[in-house]
């Protein structure tokens, strides 16, 4: 899109600088005012994504109709009002999120690099009802990274490699969540979703100075989006701040099967001294391997927090932190949903089972098999080793073993509110009890890279707290009263004389 493109659609376009690091109700102001559209909006971040995206390989593919919807979303705005926060609002979605448009649904694999979901994954129709806009599909870890041990985090053979922005090719980028974190990191989309099985949001959040949420197991539906490990797996939040995030939530938060019509409003508890008389506790045995960057910066956290008036509980053990994982429920799980949505597809799509996946990226091993599908090979030949029994047998030992034996034992014998995660440690106990996490930027370790402008670009880190089922709104508020006293939080240096600042 030329500049002439860009002015013509918002002569003030140019010049609004303002909209790095915006967030959705600084946006909300000025669309309310008059002084910004939704065309112009999502025209900007176009012109951002053209310029920019080359580097980063974040966005899989634009909707050639974005600005067509924005527009629309503008005239519903003058004759009708505002249909909420998010109106008007780009979003981007992780390229396992099924959408009905011209946007194609392929979990960054070859094999479905032209397939076009039937109907939209739940999560997109209610983000079409709250009046967003549908930016494009974020580049991925290809099939969520259950393709091969050795594959690097970000890479898809349909979109390559995503980069951090802070450090491309330098700084870890985390997955599989990559493209929706690196993009809404470099300010190329207001929010995105991101969907996480064990760590996909939390650990591309914490690595790209973001906020993430991963939700309870269940209360953001899973319809119409590309199974992991049904059990754990679940689409949440990515954003810049913690009220963007909980305005996110809102709107995905829901399951149309479920029989309950609360809605909850996850932004009515963020208050600046949320975390006085908190008791936040400590699990050390997950701080035991952090280097001493790594740990200073968590130190300097728990003092933050005691400052707030938290109660720091420490040490906190976990009775699982120790546990070796049965990988029964992945091997069951894995092959038998992703055979189920494979098998839903139309005649037409290239492959309807796993087998036939692995046949068709051996057929086209040059361009879909850079990293061979080692780990896809070993679901294929293990997944029909158990019966649904002791499946099910597993999987109610895992969720036993990580919640009540696990999170839920140590909040309750420590008297706690939450526990203190760094980074992304502890994903994995937190995904099989099903429990909710949110992760915020925590600082910049001085490990990085010189970037364009002669600017250090150093490595963003997070901190991550974690408590039992459906305690999203307290979590996000502790993470707001945090996320406002230290600000951590600055955009990366992408182009020669621009500034982090």
């Amino acid at each position: 899109m030329s500049n002439n493109d860009v002015s013509r659609i918002s002569p003030a376009l140019n010049e609004q600088e303002w909209l790095i690091e915006a967030d959705i109700t600084s946006i909300q102001e000025k669309m309310a005012q008059g002084s910004l559209t939704s065309e112009g909006l999502v025209s900007w971040y176009l012109e951002r994504i053209n310029r920019l995206d080359g580097l980063l390989r974040s966005v899989l593919e634009v909707n050639p109709e974005a600005l067509a919807i924005a527009a629309r979303l503008d005239q519903e705005r003058r004759d009708q009002g505002s249909q909420g926060p998010l109106h008007g609002i780009p979003v981007l979605v992780k390229d396992n999120i099924g959408t009905a448009d011209k946007l194609h649904t392929s979990a960054g694999a070859l094999a479905l690099a032209d397939y076009i979901a039937n109907e939209d994954a739940e999560v997109v129709t209610r983000l079409r009802t709250a009046g967003a806009v549908i930016l494009g599909k974020a580049n991925m870890t290809e099939w969520a990274n259950f393709m091969s041990p050795s594959m690097w985090a970000g890479y898809s053979s349909r979109g390559g490699l995503v980069l951090n922005p802070y450090g491309p090719g330098e700084l870890f980028i985390g997955g599989s969540s990559s493209g929706s974190a690196a993009a809404v990191a470099a300010n190329l989309v207001t929010v995105a979703v991101g969907t996480e099985t064990s760590g996909s949001i939390i650990s591309p959040a914490a690595h790209n100075s973001l906020v993430g949420l991963k939700p309870t197991w269940g209360l953001v539906s899973n319809k119409g989006i590309i199974p992991g490990i049904g059990s754990q797996d679940s689409a949440g939040p990515m954003a810049r701040t913690v009220k963007d995030a909980a305005l996110l939530l809102n709107v995905l938060a829901g399951n149309a099967d479920s029989s309950s019509s609360a809605v909850l409003d996850y932004s009515a508890g963020l208050e600046l001294h949320a975390l006085a008389g908190k008791r936040i506790g400590i699990p050390r045995f997950y701080y035991s391997n952090l280097d001493h960057e790594a740990l200073d910066m968590m130190e300097s956290a728990i003092a933050v927090l005691r400052e707030l008036g938290a109660e720091i509980i420490e040490p906190v053990e976990l009775p699982c932190q120790n546990a070796e994982w049965n990988p029964t429920i992945l091997q069951y799980e894995f092959k038998h949903g992703l055979n189920r949505y494979l098998g839903s597809l139309s005649e037409s799509a290239p492959v309807q089972s796993l087998q036939q996946l692995l046949d068709f990226n051996q057929q086209h091993s040059e361009q879909a098999l850079k990293y061979g599908q080692g780990t896809l090979e070993w679901l294929n030949t293990s997944g029909d080793d158990i019966t649904e029994k002791e499946y099910l047998e597993q999987l109610h030992s895992s969720r036993s073993l990580a919640g009540k034996q696990g999170i839920d034992y140590a909040l309750e014998h420590y008297a706690l509110d939450a526990l203190l995660f760094p980074g992304d440690h502890g994903c994995e106990v937190a995904a099989r009890a099903g429990y909710p996490l949110i992760t915020v930027p925590a600082g910049y370790t001085c490990s990085g890279i010189v970037a364009p402008g002669g600017y250090l670009t150093k490595g963003p880190q997070g901190i991550t707290f974690c408590a039992s089922a459906h305690s999203e709104a307290m979590l996000l508020g502790i993470a707001y009263s945090y996320e406002q006293a230290t600000k951590h939080r600055r955009p990366p240096v992408l182009e020669p004389g621009s500034s982090s600042e």
